[in-house]
């Protein structure tokens, strides 16, 4: 595969966070007196961020009074807690180190705000190693909007079909489809058991994030 940069979206692409962002939830729980849900009955809620955890561990909808509180509660406890687990999915140091011993540029185009993607980043001693991180804060539109996927390109001085990126969501790969980007499913994610990946319409399809390497640089 030919490409002269490597996009990745952030939580349940390139990074493992749920194990903290399930731990923010229990310690929430537990404050109030509520019992702990194991990361098997969340971990999927993770792509739906904050929103979705709160519903699934508070059994309320956004348009819950209480919703807000909870929300902005919670968000605090992760901010906390927000590199504690958190780790590279299995393989995808060795292809940042290919992309290093290749002079690929590689960077991150998410939807986490700033404010939880750059500590989680520098926690991880990434965030000088990318050469792009796009948040939500940086465009009017965050995915599936291809804007985010443009402003990536400028920073990098590259034309969309220049890239490949990879998401474990579909409005990872509508947005990099919409703007001209080649585009990897990342069946390792965090996806919805009701989802058919074969529906999204990317280019390839990674069961696992071991095997990225083989595809990318063939072999």
């Amino acid at each position: 595969m030919n490409f002269k940069a490597l996009l990745f979206d952030l939580d349940g692409t390139l990074l493992d966070t749920a194990p903290d962002f399930v731990a923010a939830l229990n310690i929430q729980l537990a404050l109030h007196n509520r019992a702990p849900m194991p990361e098997s009955a969340v971990r999927s809620c993770v792509t739906h961020g904050s929103v979705g955890l709160v519903q699934a561990g508070f059994g309320i909808n956004p348009s819950d009074g209480q919703f807000d509180a909870i929300r902005e509660e919670y968000l605090a406890l992760y901010l906390n807690n927000i590199a504690v687990k958190t780790v590279l999915f299995e393989g995808v140091q060795r292809v940042l180190d290919t992309c290093s011993d290749r002079n690929l540029p590689w960077g991150i185009v998410t939807n986490k705000p700033w404010k939880y993607a750059e500590p989680v980043l520098e926690q991880l001693n990434l965030i000088k190693k990318a050469a792009t991180v796009i948040c939500p804060d940086h465009v009017k539109h965050p995915k599936p909007h291809p804007e985010s996927m443009f402003a990536a390109c400028n920073e990098l001085s590259l034309l969309p079909d220049d890239c490949v990126y990879v998401g474990d969501h579909r409005r990872d790969i509508d947005a990099g489809r919409a703007s001209g980007m080649r585009t990897i499913a990342a069946a390792w994610g965090y996806i919805d058991a009701e989802e058919r990946i074969e529906d999204w319409g990317a280019d390839h399809i990674v069961e696992h994030s071991s095997l990225l390497h083989n595809l990318l640089f063939n072999r």
